[in-house]
């Protein structure tokens, strides 16, 4: 494989930084207006709707490709639940192995990837367009996202680079040029580079600048207006200090930032939700009811099942093949062990953390429904229920939260931040592997990206560039378009994996290790 360097890639974004730092407006509506005009076409395409329907295509690709994987390998996501803890427990686990990192710490890491921003506002979006029983569909979705998580990170370490230094490289761009290869298919090379380009893209925004744009907004709501480049640069440093050391340094921060804002999120969730424990039961009724009557939100059951379904496939990316390449540098010889591993990340993700956004806006009655019919009253364009105090995304969620437990705005603004960070940390390390797939391995290419990556996050702190995000939630997106023609095509080398592990398992082959 031919691989250049890119030489001058450094000047030019220094030269973009400085030129933004002079004139951040003028250059951001400058900008704004190029990506608008220019890449606009990419962004309706890939979020355009079924034709005749308000359902995105490509929500429907990942939730059809999930149900197929589910069904393939029968039902995998229970079958394999029980084992899926054993392993991250490390009692399969053997040192010996190689790899750069635990089972428990790639977990970590590629749950800091999926579990931020859109576990906050994004759910609020959902349950006040969709109702509440948007939440049902979310969680089936979720449920069946667990086989796609399966599918991708087994093949991202059966088919991931190992070197002579312990590290490794993994992910689609792998799997799809030796997997295609092996099954006599063509185009796995091409697919390779489409899905690494797009993975650079969406960690450039997605990853980066859009999680340094929220950080800077939350901060500013809690302690006033300030420059987005302060935060920028203070975020840049701590990012740049973590992804300096590699895998090994992001995971040590992700096992330890992920634990602790879970447990702050949801564990904040838990005390509003028993503190209304007499609403519970009500909470579950409304949610049952609304998945299949909608309880007069805009588009009834169908409009609740589009929202549950996207905010699904938005936030725990299962099938977008970003967390195979984490997965990739686990510590075993049996791949499909982080495969069992993987598919607890859309139950943590969206039924669990998802989940409980969810309870606590229905809980605190910041939805406004009709005394007389319980029905949901929609706000006066009629897209959306109306809510205490016309509030949404992010809003909404806070003004749930405060409602039950003063001055959560600080409490929010700290799981921001740390959802944010653990964010970037993530994506610099999947956009670095896209990077050194197109460019080759080596320190000199690993630093020049890692520089870029935190020279976007200033950027990011420090812009408004909208129509930027909107390209790179859209290149988010494509990778999945890439990755799961990918999964469609060697989904059987991992159903012989599994035949062959199962196997191996129950006849006392493979053994626990501690």
């Amino acid at each position: 494989m031919t691989r250049l360097f890119p030489t001058a890639v450094l000047a030019v974004f220094f030269t973009l930084f400085a030129a933004l730092s002079a004139s951040a407006q003028s250059i951001d509506e400058t900008i704004n207006g190029i990506f608008a005009s220019s890449t606009g076409w990419f962004v309706n395409l890939i979020f355009s709707n079924f034709p005749g329907t308000s359902f995105p295509w490509i929500v429907g690709w990942l939730v059809v490709a999930a149900t197929v994987f589910t069904v393939y390998f029968g039902v995998i996501q229970f079958r394999a639940f029980g084992h899926a803890i054993a392993l991250v427990k490390g009692d399969y686990s053997d040192p010996n192995d190689a790899g750069e990192v635990s089972h428990f710490q790639a977990l970590a890491t590629a749950l800091s990837g999926t579990v931020g921003l859109g576990n906050i506002a994004g759910v609020a979006v959902a349950i006040g367009i969709g109702g509440p029983g948007a939440t049902f569909w979310m969680i089936l979705a979720g449920l069946l996202g667990m086989a796609s998580k399966f599918t991708e990170c087994t093949l991202g370490v059966k088919y991931r680079n190992e070197y002579p230094n312990g590290t490794v490289s993994g992910g689609p761009m792998y799997y799809l040029t030796k997997g295609f290869s092996e099954r006599g298919m063509p185009g796995g090379r091409f697919l390779a580079i489409m899905f690494s380009i797009f993975c650079i893209l969406g960690a450039l925004g997605g990853g980066n600048m859009f999680q340094a744009n929220q950080a800077h907004a939350q901060l500013t709501n809690v302690f006033g207006e300030y420059p987005g480049w302060i935060t920028g640069i203070v975020f840049a440093g701590i990012v740049f200090a973590v992804i300096v050391g590699g895998l090994k340094s992001i995971a040590r921060v992700t096992e330890k930032v992920v634990p602790i804002m879970g447990v702050i999120y949801v564990g904040t969730a838990l005390i509003i939700i028993l503190m209304n424990y007499d609403k519970i039961g009500w909470a579950f009724g409304q949610i049952f009811a609304g998945a299949f009557t909608g309880l007069g939100v805009a588009g009834g059951f169908v409009g609740a099942l589009i929202q549950g379904f996207k905010r699904a496939a938005f936030s725990n990316e299962a099938g977008v093949g970003s967390a195979a390449i984490a997965h990739s540098a686990v510590r075993t010889k049996e791949p499909i062990t982080e495969g069992f591993v993987s598919l607890l990340e859309p139950l943590i993700d969206t039924v669990v953390v998802c989940t409980m956004t969810a309870l606590v806006i229905i809980i605190t009655g910041q939805l406004v429904s009709d005394p007389n019919t319980g029905n949901y009253l929609l706000n006066e364009a009629g897209t959306a229920i109306q809510t205490v105090g016309d509030t949404s995304g992010v809003a909404l969620t806070s003004a749930a939260f405060s409602s039950s437990i003063g001055g959560f705005k600080y409490i929010l603004a700290l799981a921001v931040i740390l959802f944010a960070f653990s964010t970037m940390i993530s994506w610099s390390y999947y956009g670095l592997k896209a990077w050194t797939y197109l460019f080759g391995e080596g320190k000199g290419q690993e630093l020049t990206f890692k520089v870029i990556f935190c020279l976007f996050v200033i950027i990011g702190a420090a812009a408004s560039l909208g129509p930027v995000i909107d390209f790179s939630d859209a290149a988010i997106f494509a990778m999945a378009v890439v990755n799961i023609i990918g999964l469609y095509v060697l989904m059987p080398i991992v159903k012989r994996e599994l035949n062959s592990y199962w196997s191996r398992l129950k006849s006392g082959e493979i053994k626990k290790f501690s």
